[in-house]
């Protein structure tokens, strides 16, 4: 009951979290490309730590044999996932019909199913341990905050009102909560499940954060762009690094 209780708070948090960013846009019309930068590279490094450092071990602790793959795994299921909505917007707009709304709305649809699968990958963290859910959520909401900033300037740019893009942003995010309670009762009935469940998120983390943040990041070449990013995603890795380090087992 603890691990529910620790779950659903820190879902209940990410969901938050998603607000508070997007807050940033809506008190400031123009974030700066450097702070942008910086986010998205510490994200990168924390969701590659927990990955490798936290969510892979508990794995292979488990199912040594069959994480690798289910690892792998995970990394093809966020491949589908994106590939489809991706196909799926162009059957609506036809890719070459600039539709401002239509992307809006496939962007929350996008989202939905992103924080949706985010709420999953908390549930088998916790089911693991307290601490393994403690740094696996940390990354994720390093993950959160950049992505929702992207996600509330799309809203803004297909046409939506600032109030109306906030709302309809927040209410995308709170899937997660779904998320967590699906996977949470799902999981609790099959224990068996829960180091391929983690190997599984693994592998999205592994994926959101080398297809999704470092093509980001890795678009600037002077020094000092380099230099500032490798920077930050050391600082994320380092972080999550220290917060398991510190944490009991």
């Amino acid at each position: 009951m603890d691990n529910f209780l620790y779950a659903l708070a820190s879902v209940f948090i990410v969901s938050l979290i998603s607000l508070v960013g997007v807050l940033l846009f809506f008190f400031k019309s123009k974030i700066s490309h450097e702070t942008l930068l910086i986010l998205v590279s510490f994200a990168a490094g924390s969701m590659l730590a927990a990955a490798f450092f936290d969510l892979l071990p508990e794995a292979l602790a488990g199912a040594p044999k069959a994480a690798p793959f289910f690892v792998f795994g995970g990394i093809i299921l966020f491949l589908f996932i994106e590939s489809f909505m991706h196909w799926h917007h162009c059957q609506i707009s036809k890719c070459n019909v600039y539709s401002k709304k239509s992307v809006g709305y496939m962007n929350l649809v996008g989202d939905g199913v992103h924080n949706f699968l985010d709420g999953i990958i908390i549930a088998s963290a916790y089911l693991v341990s307290v601490p393994v859910g403690i740094v696996t959520t940390i990354a994720i909401i390093a993950h959160e905050i950049p992505q929702e900033l992207g996600d509330f300037a799309v809203l803004l740019n297909a046409g939506f009102r600032k109030n109306t893009a906030l709302l309809y942003n927040f209410l995308s995010a709170t899937t997660a909560i779904i998320g967590t309670l699906a996977g949470f009762f799902f999981l609790s009935s099959f224990e068996g499940l829960i180091p391929y469940a983690t190997a599984l998120a693994a592998g999205s983390l592994i994926y959101i954060s080398t297809s999704d943040l470092f093509p980001e990041i890795s678009k600037h070449h002077d020094i000092r762009h380099l230099a500032l990013q490798l920077f930050f995603v050391l600082v994320g890795a380092g972080i999550i690094c220290l917060i398991a380090a510190i944490l009991p087992a």
